[in-house]
């Protein structure tokens, strides 16, 4: 490997060693088709893949990790936005035969696990031993299925498609159309997740921030897609059926490590997870001591237990994930993303419309017949609610937003007796 290659797998906290450790589960995995009786992430083993087959990667992940450890260091370069980040989802399922088709409801009980565990509302957070639980962190982070494709057109965010393959490796064919998976839509405005049949017992992977932007996303197991205790009538794989396989390898994607390091003892680049040996399995009762740790954090979304069994995100992963937002972050481009809001309707000749949209400056507004504009009520909020007092409207239906930072709003005219809410951006 060349010097560049040693120097960013430095960087970013791997070793050759921890690569080569890694390698040599996969060795391991079960046979096609039969039972998972352990958690399997092939993650890593793309990593590695990647890096070996496009040297530039190295130096690309080793400037997001520079760029995330100044973010986290200085409260003034992190995240100013209010709110939380909303990213639009395009799920692609991959089906060979009629159980691997898995349903729209089953894909919505995944989206639903991710809000919930991003976000801190799962229930089972409440089990954090009294040592983390102080640590566990709400990411600020919601996902939403697509309402409009990358052309503009209206979608549910969800494409089912037939294909003559199998079983899937990590080799990346499912996000392939010409070998027939399913390409992916703009990785900058979506995360993009592939549900299918895979293979060597995996359950799933995911591309780490810096890899190709043809490959970005994340490749799920379709019955470890989703949540039996959110949606019974799916298929499932015991142990793995609480959709928890998704917000791992989704925390991959977030640029989180496993909390291991990948080696003996290693570093997974957040200073709140306490350095642990390796990879905990199943159900591990606490404290289990390693390291001469107080007690692996097993319980974290990014070790290696069962579904039931892990259930928290620690402060720093959530300011490491946050980091990725911040102004030049490999993924602040989903915050202006319009992929998670509906085509516009037609107008309308009840209600009031704002134009144009996009804008840089000016809204104009297009008020029902007989309105005045002089007694319309004009309010501009950003996503998380509050209200930008900087904009003027003019009472004769000119919205003046200009100063406003780049981003998504959303727009309140009152008419009387009518009140019109539209989002809009502003460039």
């Amino acid at each position: 490997m060349n010097k560049l290659y040693l120097s960013a797998l430095a960087v970013l906290g791997l070793s050759t060693s921890a690569l080569a450790q890694d390698a040599r589960i996969s060795i391991s995995r079960a046979p096609e088709g039969s039972a998972i009786t352990r958690r399997a992430c092939g993650s890593m083993e793309v990593l590695e893949a990647q890096l070996a087959a496009d040297p530039a990667q190295a130096q690309r992940m080793a400037a997001i990790e520079a760029h995330a450890q100044r973010v986290m260091a200085s409260p003034n370069l992190q995240r100013t936005a209010a709110g939380t980040v909303i990213i639009p989802v395009v799920v692609h399922v991959l089906y060979n035969t009629a159980a691997q088709n898995i349903s729209d409801a089953q894909v919505q009980s995944q989206i639903d696990v991710l809000n919930e565990d991003f976000r801190k509302l799962n229930a089972d957070v409440s089990k954090t031993p009294a040592q983390f639980a102080g640590l566990a962190a709400d990411a600020n982070v919601q996902f939403v299925l697509a309402k409009r494709t990358p052309t503009g057109a209206a979608t549910n965010g969800i494409i089912h498609k037939q294909t003559k393959t199998a079983s899937w490796s990590t080799n990346d064919a499912v996000k392939n159309s010409k070998r027939g998976g399913d390409d992916a839509w703009d990785a900058t405005k979506y995360l993009n997740l592939w549900a299918c049949n895979l293979g060597q017992g995996l359950l799933g992977y995911a591309q780490f921030p810096g890899g190709s932007a043809s490959t970005d996303g994340v490749v799920i197991l379709y019955s470890a897609f989703g949540s039996r205790a959110k949606y019974s009538a799916g298929t499932y794989t015991t142990t793995y059926d609480l959709g928890r396989t998704a917000t791992h390898e989704v925390g991959h994607w977030l640029n989180l490590r496993h909390i291991w390091g990948d080696a003996s003892c290693g570093n997974d680049l957040v200073s709140d997870t306490p350095t642990q040996q390796t990879s905990n399995y199943g159900c591990p009762a606490f404290p289990h001591v390693t390291c001469s740790n107080s007690g692996d954090m097993s319980m974290n979304y990014m070790d290696y237990t069962d579904d039931k069994c892990m259930y928290m995100f620690s402060t720093g992963q959530s300011a490491r994930m946050n980091a990725l937002f911040a102004t030049g972050g490999a993924r602040a481009g989903l915050l202006t993303s319009l992929g998670g809001t509906a085509p516009r309707a037609a107008a309308t000749t009840t209600l009031a419309t704002a134009y144009p949209n996009p804008t840089s400056d000016v809204l104009n507004l297009s008020l029902p017949a007989g309105a005045d504009a002089g007694r319309a009520t004009v309010h501009v909020f950003d996503l998380a609610g509050h209200e930008m007092k900087q904009i003027s409207y003019d009472s004769r239906g000119q919205v003046r937003v200009g100063s406003l930072p780049r981003g998504l709003y959303y727009i309140t005219v009152g008419t009387g007796a009518d009140v019109t809410r539209q989002r809009f951006e502003k460039e």
